[in-house]
């Protein structure tokens, strides 16, 4: 067997896990990881700034279930991903992060070398699931498989591996096969029995569905069907349930989702953490005190947090679901399909007024573009989304308003997901303000050729924020960044464009360009 230097296997070992995309900017740092990258079958994409990796890699992720990958030299590039990863950390994204540093024999002896910090991995650390330096050639493979059981067991997020510099040219002599993945724990048939008794003695169940069961979407629809009860979707599973007319697409800071929630008899929770920026989003306190409850989810760690369940189940979520359907024989009243109809009348009616104008308008927009992707960042079209839209399909509508809320986000993110699942085209939702945090990701969607119509809301300022201020009794100072001439930039990167100012000639342009390459529509407001 010839040797291959560390970055030569690393790739070749990515390879046999499935890895198949890589985000990333070479430099220095990391040019010995590419050295077996053009003979690989992976795909190398290039985003213009290292957060943007991350946020590609957080959209790719989302879409297809796997790790996001992403290369980013030491110090600056490391750094640069840091933003991205704290939000996969929140939102429970697989991402394996893979830095170089430098040489071993400089670590901690504060030289001056290039893109030196004074302990990168512990700065890493303090945030991600796991941080991990090869030391040696020979132990990349059980470094990877540690890495890789991390990502695939528990609660999911980011994972970083740190290479030095002396270690990337090292030859590796062997190269195990990955290590199969570990299995989540299995709940035993005492508690599924438990919960069965509940729900055998329930009259108006709920299920709240949230982004841990994205990936479960027929076994919890079977459930839900069975049980006859609404389902109600956090932001991160809107979707779930669409095709069974349970399907409850509003967020539960809405009272009128509060209410039915403490009406019910029995709230069946699976995949959601019930932080507050779906659950107190206006950071009231009024969510209630549920009445029993069944908690399903794949960490041990979030099954403590929240409300106390009355029953936990602890594991994958199809795995889980499809077993309690199993064991649950119904005595259906058909009144599910009338109770959720009703809620989602009463949800919707209960977006605030200043909103109700772009609920109608992104329900239009799913109208018009109905296979699309919907992608956001921090901008007025999502928070009303974020409150009631009702998705086609589950991971067909995610940003980053929720959580960690990173804000430029959404464009890097929805050239990720386009990469992850070509078929299906993105809109990316963003405002003038957000865009400039990313706007140079646009030159890498044209490189990739990706079905994504950027949509920029552009009220020339950050307007949620002067608004708040304002009511606050705040002088609004720093709210009215001028954006750049929008036409001009789609010009300089090659976009498609349209300007528009009316609701009406948004739809119509995002509907002629959608699934159509890579277009700009601006959405004048202000």
């Amino acid at each position: 067997m010839v040797a291959m230097t560390v970055g030569e296997a690393l790739v070749r070992l990515l390879e046999k896990r499935g890895v198949e995309v890589v985000f990333g900017i070479p430099g220095v740092h990391t040019a010995e990881l590419y050295r077996g990258l053009a003979a690989s079958s992976i795909r190398h994409v290039t985003p213009r700034h290292e957060q943007g990796a991350g946020f590609m890699a957080d959209g790719y992720a989302r879409v297809t279930g796997r790790p996001g990958v992403a290369f980013v030299i030491t110090g600056p590039g490391l750094l640069n991903t840091v933003t991205a990863m704290a939000q996969a950390r929140a939102d429970s994204i697989p991402m394996l992060v893979i830095s170089g540093v430098n040489h071993r024999a400089t670590l901690g002896q504060n030289m001056g070398c290039l893109h030196e910090l004074p302990d990168q991995r512990a700065l890493i650390a303090s945030f991600a699931l796991h941080s991990e330096r090869l030391e040696e050639a020979g132990l990349l493979p059980d470094v990877l498989d540690r890495a890789f059981a991390v990502l695939g067991s528990g609660r999911p997020g980011p994972v970083h591996i740190e290479i030095p510099l002396d270690v990337m040219v090292e030859p590796v002599l062997s190269q195990s096969e990955p290590a199969a993945p570990l299995p989540l724990a299995a709940t035993g048939a005492a508690a599924l029995e438990q919960a069965v008794a509940l729900m055998k003695t329930a009259r108006t169940p709920v299920v709240l569905a949230g982004g841990g069961a994205v990936f479960a979407d027929e076994a919890l629809s079977a459930l839900a069907t069975k049980l006859d009860a609404p389902v109600i979707t956090t932001v991160n599973g809107r979707g779930l349930a669409a095709a069974t007319g349970l399907a409850v697409p509003a967020s539960p800071s809405l009272p009128a989702v509060r209410e039915a929630l403490a009406a019910s008899d029995l709230v069946i929770a699976v995949g959601t953490e019930f932080g507050q920026t779906d659950y107190d989003m206006y950071v009231d306190g009024g969510f209630p005190v549920l009445p029993a409850l069944i908690r399903i989810d794949r960490s041990q760690s979030q099954l403590a947090c929240g409300p106390k369940p009355s029953v936990a189940l602890e594991g994958d979520a199809a795995d889980l679901l499809a077993q309690l359907a199993a064991r649950f024989t119904p005595e259906q009243t058909g009144a599910g399909r009338a109770r959720a109809e009703s809620l989602r009348r009463a949800a919707r009616q209960a977006v605030p007024a200043a909103l109700d104008g772009e609920v109608s308008l992104l329900s239009a927009l799913g109208d018009v573009a109905a296979r699309a992707r919907f992608v956001g960042d921090s901008t007025q079209l999502v928070y009303a989304g974020n409150l009631f839209f009702d998705a086609a399909a589950p991971r067909r509508w995610f940003n980053a308003a929720t959580g960690f809320g990173a804000l430029g986000y959404g464009p890097a993110a929805a050239i990720g997901a386009a990469l992850g699942e070509p078929e299906t085209p993105v809109i990316a939702l963003v405002g003038d303000g957000g865009l400039q945090f990313s706007l140079a990701e646009l030159g890498t969607a044209v490189d990739e050729k990706v079905d994504v119509v950027f949509l920029v809301h552009n009220n020339f300022g950050y307007r949620e924020i002067e608004t708040y201020m304002r009511e606050a009794g705040i002088a609004p100072v720093g709210v009215m960044p001028t954006p750049p001439d929008m036409e001009h930039v789609a010009r300089a990167y090659g976009l498609g464009f349209a300007r528009v100012s009316t609701a009406d000639a948004l739809i119509k342009a995002v509907g002629e360009r959608i699934g159509r390459g890579v277009h700009l529509v601006e959405y004048q407001t202000g």
